[in-house]
């Protein structure tokens, strides 16, 4: 399995493009030869990294300011694509934020923000253009989701929660999928070096430990590779794949206690 050429109509949707893996991955698609159309809430910094990519590259890149939390906006920002006669032929579902702290300490209507952005928009979307893919017999979809996927997470139960929905919504798609041409896969990164650190509460000290975290550069790299090769499922890194290896192998008590000793997000 091979993502579709580019072509003049084409485009690459990538939501949450504003920077991180999400920016990284439009890099990467826009050095193959990709139109790529990225939508944010930061309209500015869409419309910096678009110049970049079509000076540096040469290729159509259009942006979309949208909060991918409100259906209206989703709504809108699809019919702007389609005035603009684009066929979304790869689609990445990047766009997300997590929290740290109790639950029963943190604001709920962030956490619902949370759930429709990192749920709500990610089923949205492939529901509307997984049938236009299907028609072509031709398209990709990546489905950004977590190593947080593979547990439950104490201090961090909604953000978890919501990438197991991800991860589990993907691999389904990913079989309902077989033999018309398109394929799903989950990237589950690890520790990364971005701006979700900071919205979420992250101490940023962490980020510096050696051999844990990766650079968004390599995130998205091999998200773009395992969509290449249609492959279900991804996990970066070998300290990320023992990780979910043990998230999901272990007994779930054992894992929640050894959490809540030692996670050392939210405290």
């Amino acid at each position: 399995m091979t993502l579709p050429p580019p072509t003049e109509s084409s485009t690459c949707l990538i939501t949450g493009a504003s920077s991180g893996i999400g920016a990284e991955v439009a890099r990467v698609l826009a050095q193959r030869g990709y139109g790529v159309t990225l939508t944010a809430r930061r309209k500015e910094r869409l419309d910096e990294l678009a110049r970049e990519l079509s000076d540096r590259h040469g290729v159509r890149a259009d942006t979309v300011a949208c909060d991918l939390s409100s259906i209206a906006a989703r709504h809108r920002m699809i019919q702007t694509l389609e005035k603009r006669g684009r066929a979304v032929e790869v689609l990445v579902n990047n766009a997300g934020f997590g929290s740290a702290g109790r639950f029963q300490d943190l604001d709920a209507d962030d956490e619902l923000r949370m759930v429709r952005t990192n749920v709500e928009a990610v089923m949205d979307l492939c529901a509307h253009y997984v049938p236009q893919m299907i028609q072509r017999r031709r398209g990709g979809i990546l489905n950004v989701a977590s190593t947080a996927a593979f547990q439950p997470i104490p201090r961090q139960a909604t953000y978890a929660a919501t990438k197991a929905f991800v991860l589990n919504f993907t691999e389904a798609l990913h079989t309902d999928l077989r033999g018309t041409g398109v394929t799903a896969t989950a990237l589950c990164p690890g520790p990364t070096k971005t701006e979700f650190n900071r919205v979420a509460g992250i101490d940023e000290g962490l980020v510096e430990l050696p051999g844990v975290w990766y650079s968004a550069e390599e995130m998205a790299r091999a998200g773009v590779t395992a969509l290449e090769r249609g492959r279900r499922t991804t996990v970066p890194g070998p300290a990320n794949l023992i990780g979910a290896i043990a998230g999901r192998l272990s007994p779930r008590a054992f894992v929640l206690e050894l959490l809540d000793r030692f996670y050392p997000v939210g405290k």
